[in-house]
């Protein structure tokens, strides 16, 4: 049995500047880091006493004889990319937090079941040819819609800034002292707004106009700029402030990138928080739903979850990306 567990991920700064089409002719800057809620993906033989090879559990459960014949299009591609033929199998997953909510969970997914499967077949592989092989996986194999932060942080873990240019990435963690980031850690709040939404419709529609709406990609790139040089900064002063007023800048651009990245519910929960003490926030993820990221000083913090009135996650921040913590042929890690 192989066990993988992989993070989840708030985004903060750059969302959209890590499209492919973005970054092969501009540059791209993210900065993200990875939490403390996982997916775990468990693999292990399954015995020739039932009458099917293949057992999968996730949301839903297949049970098939062939992989072609596989529903789950990940675990599909990455079985015929492994040249898998022989040995049945018995594949779960699980996850700490709602799918299709913005925290990278797709991605995840990916990272993990890719990192579980070449341990299974006793293959090494580094951070970096993880994060590249889950893009290759999602965006020229699957053809989805998607960017490359959400592999990368999966893969790497930490608070990581991301740099993009002719299509290649570069990830450095980002070197804060403890004091700052337990004051932001402190400071953020997500709220689930209760609408699972498909990425890929909102990324298709923001890829289809990168170029009609270059100026506002230029815009978020540059705050992700700014933003980077107040992380970095060695004056702490008004730093929470600095940090949701770039968020609050940001989110008015997400906005204008594609029809349905926001709704009434949304603009009404943002805005409540916003008059109860937050100063800044942001939809994680590509839009349309999911969680709600406020950047908010302690003392208002009761206030805007009083008013918000929305599920709350807890979240601190991680340090490890991608991990097996289980494999049978090895001693428990």
């Amino acid at each position: 049995m192989i066990i993988a567990k992989t993070p989840y991920r708030i985004s903060f700064f750059g969302g959209g500047t890590d499209f492919p089409e973005w970054y092969k002719n501009n540059k791209g800057k993210i900065i993200s880091t990875s939490i403390n809620y996982f997916s775990y993906i468990q693999i292990k033989n399954l015995p020739d006493i039932f009458d099917y090879k293949y057992r999968l559990r996730y949301f839903l459960r297949e049970e098939v004889n062939r992989i072609a014949d596989i529903k789950h299009p990940v675990i599909r591609e990455a079985l015929k990319y492994f040249k898998h033929n022989k040995q049945g199998l018995d594949i779960i997953h699980s996850g700490d937090l709602v799918a299709r909510s913005g925290i990278g969970s797709s991605s995840s997914f990916t990272v993990g079941f890719l990192h579980a499967f070449c341990e299974y077949k006793n293959i090494k592989i580094s951070k970096r040819k993880l994060a590249d092989l889950a893009i290759k996986f999602e965006q020229i194999i699957l053809k989805e819609h998607v960017g490359s932060q959400d592999q990368i942080i999966a893969a790497y873990g930490g608070f990581q800034i991301i740099n993009f240019k002719n299509k290649k990435f570069n990830c450095t963690k980002l070197k804060l002292k403890k004091k700052k980031i337990k004051l932001l850690e402190s400071s953020v709040q997500l709220f689930y707004t209760g609408i699972q939404r498909s990425a890929q419709i909102l990324e298709k529609k923001k890829i289809l106009s990168v170029y009609k709406k270059q100026k506002y990609y230029n815009k978020i790139y540059n705050i992700a700029c700014e933003a980077e040089k107040v992380f970095l900064s060695n004056n702490n002063k008004n730093f929470i402030s600095k940090i949701g007023n770039l968020l609050n800048l940001q989110w008015t651009l997400k906005k204008k990138l594609a029809m349905g990245v926001t709704n009434d519910s949304i603009d009404r929960a943002y805005n409540i928080a916003l008059k109860n003490g937050a100063i800044g926030g942001k939809l994680c993820g590509a839009g349309g739903g999911g969680f709600l990221l406020f950047v908010t000083p302690k003392r208002y913090q009761k206030k805007v979850s009083k008013y918000v009135n929305l599920p709350e996650v807890l979240v601190k921040f991680g340090e490890e990306g991608s991990k097996i913590i289980f494999n049978h042929n090895k001693k428990q890690l």
